[in-house]
């Protein structure tokens, strides 16, 4: 547990860095318009106040600051009438997802959870206790941002999930969204997550897929549709494997689809380049390293 303590006080030190410094300051600028309180709506836009609550001089100090945080990755965020167009439409993933939870009164993590967008979603649940973990500090500041408006009693780790059996507690229910495939060790990260859950816990967790019956697994020679650090793409059979072997039980296929530019796209709240620049341009089948194009799969299963 000290070691944990330590490690949070460390990583809390990364606010600090000197191009992290100007988005915490953008926090500070937008307190007197902040500290008001608002009602918020768990909506595709998740949305706090109305144009209305800020003067025209208000809401330029708000749209001023909100882009200092660019790139927002995850959204699409409504804040006083100023509509965050993220890259990634991830109200599209929560909805695709919603039918399969229910968090009420529940202890719940979001692993890689980057500024929070599921978790504020998540809200409309009424969870006992709601932690994310995700190790950037861009993404907590873009957290940080939001919930100043919102004021929720979210917690915010800037962990990584091999700290999560440090926790002092565990969950009942786990989320872990784009990350598995991140991880070298498929198994080992996923039997994490089984220890970290409480008798009959649960997790939601999906990766990029290849189609086929055979248990096996693709491994991107060196970046997967020009994202770094992709090291094992699974069939669905593999997955469903990697999560038996690791500790789970009760595995259910959820659903499986395809990325395409209605989910995830360039915007003016974003990266330049987006999906479209990492497809092959003759064949919107394949990477632009000539891999599959990107499909996901979304697995639920219970500890054993």
């Amino acid at each position: 547990m000290k070691d944990l303590e330590k490690i949070k006080f460390e990583r809390e030190k990364w606010l600090t860095w000197k191009n992290i410094v100007p988005m915490r300051n953008a926090i500070d600028n937008i307190q007197n318009i902040a500290s008001r309180g608002y009602k918020y709506d768990c909506k595709d836009w998740f949305t706090v106040g109305n144009k209305s609550d800020l003067s025209d001089e208000e809401f330029d100090i708000l749209t001023k600051n909100a882009k200092t945080l660019i790139p927002w990755r995850k959204g699409p965020f409504n804040i006083c009438g100023l509509e965050i167009d993220s890259e990634w439409q991830s109200n599209m993933k929560y909805n695709l997802l919603r039918p399969y939870f229910n968090l009420t009164n529940k202890i719940v993590a979001d692993v890689g959870c980057n500024n929070g967008y599921y978790m504020f979603r998540m809200l409309e649940d009424s969870p006992k206790k709601l932690v994310g973990f995700d190790p950037s500090a861009v993404f907590r500041t873009q957290f940080d941002f939001v919930n100043s408006f919102v004021k929720s009693d979210i917690i915010y780790e800037m962990l990584g999930v091999e700290h999560l059996e440090l926790y002092p507690h565990k969950f009942d229910f786990i989320f872990m969204l784009g990350v598995l495939y991140h991880r070298s060790d498929p198994i080992a990260t996923l039997k994490s997550l089984a220890r970290s859950l409480n008798p009959d816990g649960e997790i939601i967790v999906d990766s990029f897929m290849i189609d086929g019956d055979d248990v096996v697994s693709l491994t991107p020679f060196d970046r997967y549709a020009m994202i770094p650090n992709i090291y094992f793409i699974p069939t669905v059979n593999c997955f469903k494997n990697w999560l038996n072997r690791a500790g789970f039980k009760d595995i259910e296929v959820l659903e499986i689809t395809k990325t395409d530019s209605s989910e995830q796209r360039a915007t003016a709240w974003s990266f330049e380049c987006s999906l479209e620049d990492f497809l092959d341009s003759k064949d919107q089948n394949k990477t632009i390293e000539g891999y599959p194009a990107p499909k996901r799969v979304y697995l639920k299963a219970k500890r054993k």
